[in-house]
């Protein structure tokens, strides 16, 4: 009874949703080509990220060398992002990373996706909706925080900001408020907002370079003490670490890079709205992360040339950059456009973000009541669905807002954008953003090697007729040690040269185990990273798990992988697996305990959500009749 209990529970834990998605197709609609996939992946990704992040990593993290992160955070993202188009070339229609990993992983594996996904949308609303008042309050003169600063600092405990922010909290409730009221996005706005996105960052890379002044990335102690005599206030400025170009170390460069992945967010809408993962979606890909990647290099050395590094300011770093050199008149330009790009930014996130509420409520992962969508007036439409075992009619209300799915999650990122400061909210949402990386490349190793879903009955059957004579050869009194060799053998030197349910469960397993041996080493490494070389222990643990890594790399290389083709395959697995599940678990590592507290409580209170009541009512398998269509369907 318990075990088929446990049994009933596993399956529920790795159910998968069925593909059936068709939408009537409008003839008016048009595949996307490569442009317009670029345009709206730099839409996505130069969104408010380098407005934001800037200050505090370039002030007390790297310094100059910031521009240096872009090479670590660059690269294991472009792997992912890799990734991410494999994993949606594998479902039939584009779609969200939530409904790819339901179709792809199972229900468990998607809740984490879609929780850790819906933290950062919320992070996400509130450090914009921050950076926002606070690029608002110095256009005009700081009046705003040096009143709340005045009334609230001592008041508020130290782990919330040091006063709370009442113009980002109404500035969230407004537009909450406006998605409330059915505020809709349409390519035009991804092409104009990208276009004057662009046309501002560009002019604050060419304002640095004709501003900048090379001394500022080989400032010394002298440097430090003029500018804290100049400033009459020494604790108003920076750290000085050692001066120079790298005034933090590695250390620095690398906690910067964990810091600032925020910068290279946002693939995921490529793949969502992409017709065709062939071609056009992975060049979109390696093509927005080039531009991504010149225009965020050019940036922050503009930036770090113009100001020095302790002297930049937290949450508008770039405006008062052009304060710092003269430029007082293109600080009020910059400023409008940077209040526009970050206003449209919020309400694109905060589209999405209500987009993914509704759809884990209407799934029953979440609370059904979330998904509540106001009794419409008008007629029902009737769709006819057809699929290979009979046809399905229902009902589709007209389009409706469902406005708990707005009102909720936006209440919550109001109230984190009032309370938490910025920082915080940078480095948890960047923690966030590597996790989602890690699963996505392990995704794609694990569904590389498992069988075709229509054929893996009949591959474990001519697995288990290989397997027959093996067993029934031989005495018996040699069974233990012939079937210790067999498994041995079989890791090495697998029966079958196709996929099977056997190879696949070795995969999951080796996977398992490699991501563990790898936060292991991440976590030598970064703790004891200047005794390895000493001759003592730490030495040889390392060596150890570098061997144990490379056999279990090798078992799963030596696995068939499945044939069946797809329009696009990351090449070179499992090496780059191993490459990107390294370098996010070290930079994972980076983060400060704060940081992994926090992430705690928050998949403490998913899980919580989860197997409390998402595992009792989710829909599952059994999701025959759809719900009222809504304006946030995915």
């Amino acid at each position: 009874m318990l075990g088929q209990y446990l049994c009933q529970f596993g399956q529920k834990l790795v159910r998968r949703k069925p593909q059936f998605r068709e939408k009537p197709e409008s003839p008016e609609t048009r595949p996307l080509n490569t442009l317009d996939l670029v345009v709206i992946g730099l839409d996505n990704m130069l969104g408010a990220g380098i407005y934001i992040l800037t200050g505090g990593v370039a002030k007390y993290v790297a310094g100059p060398a910031i521009i240096l992160f872009l090479l670590v955070a660059g690269l294991t993202t472009v792997l992912s992002g890799l990734c991410y188009v494999e994993l949606a070339a594998g479902v039939e229609r584009p779609g969200t990373v939530y409904f790819i990993s339901y179709v792809m992983m199972g229900q468990l594996y998607t809740f984490i996706t879609g929780w850790n996904l819906l933290l950062y949308l919320i992070i996400a609303t509130a450090c914009i909706a921050r950076a926002w008042s606070s690029t608002f309050d110095s256009l005009i003169g700081n009046h705003i925080s040096e009143a709340l600063g005045g009334t609230f600092s001592l008041q508020m405990p130290y782990f919330l900001a040091s006063f709370p922010d009442f113009l980002a909290l109404g500035l969230v409730l407004l537009l909450t408020g406006l998605l409330a009221l059915r505020v809709y996005e349409s390519t035009l706005i991804y092409k104009v907002f990208t276009g004057l996105n662009i046309l501002v960052l560009s002019f604050i890379i060419i304002s640095g370079f004709i501003k900048g002044d090379l001394h500022n990335w080989k400032l010394t102690k002298q440097d430090y003490t003029l500018a804290a005599a100049g400033a009459g206030d020494a604790s108003s400025l920076g750290l000085l670490g050692s001066g120079g170009f790298v005034p933090f170390d590695f250390d620095g460069i690398l906690q910067g890079a964990a810091t600032c992945f925020y910068a290279f967010v946002g693939f995921a809408g490529i793949g969502e709205k992409a017709s065709n993962p062939q071609w056009p979606m992975p060049f979109a890909v390696m093509i927005s992360f080039f531009i991504c990647f010149l225009v965020c290099f050019g940036v922050l050395a503009a930036l770090t040339l113009m100001v020095p590094y302790y002297l930049i300011q937290l949450e508008s770093p770039l405006l008062q950059a052009f304060v710092y050199v003269g430029w007082d008149s293109a600080k009020y330009v910059m400023a409008v456009g940077t209040l526009c790009i970050l206003s449209y930014s919020l309400l694109s996130i905060m589209f999405i973000m209500a987009q993914l509420t509704y759809a884990m409520a209407e799934d029953g992962l979440l609370f059904q009541g979330l998904a509540w969508i106001p009794a419409p007036t008008d007629a029902p439409t009737i769709i006819i669905r057809t699929t290979d075992a009979h046809i399905i009619v229902h009902t589709v209300a007209p389009t409706g807002t469902p406005i708990m799915a707005v009102l909720v999650p936006g209440a919550l990122a109001a109230v984190m954008a009032l309370l938490f400061d910025f920082t915080d909210l940078v480095d948890l949402m960047s923690f966030r953003s590597l996790l989602a990386y890690s699963l996505v490349t392990f995704s794609v190793l694990v569904l590389r090697y498992q069988p075709a879903q229509n054929g893996s009955k009949k591959e474990k059957t001519e697995e288990e007729t290989e397997m027959e004579p093996e067993v029934e050869g031989g005495p018996l009194e040699s069974e233990p040690e012939a079937g210790t060799s067999n498994i041995l053998k079989s890791l090495w030197f697998p029966p079958s040269t196709i996929t099977t349910w056997k190879s696949g469960q070795i995969v999951y397993g080796c996977a398992s185990l490699l991501v563990l041996l790898l936060i292991i080493l991440s976590l030598i490494l970064a703790q004891w990273h200047s005794q390895i070389f000493s001759g003592d222990p730490v030495l040889t643990t390392v060596a150890v798990l570098l061997l144990l890594i490379t056999r279990v790399t090798v078992i799963i290389w030596r696995q068939p992988q499945d044939p069946s083709p797809l329009p696009f395959r990351v090449p070179a697995l499992p090496a780059l697996f191993l490459v990107s599940s390294f370098v996010n678990a070290y930079l994972m590592i980076q983060m400060t305990t704060e940081t992994w507290v926090k992430f705690g409580i928050w998949m403490a209170i998913g899980f919580a959500i989860y197997f409390g009541y998402g595992i009792r009512h989710s829909l599952g398998e059994s999701n025959d009749q759809q719900p009222a269509a809504s304006t946030f369907q995915t």
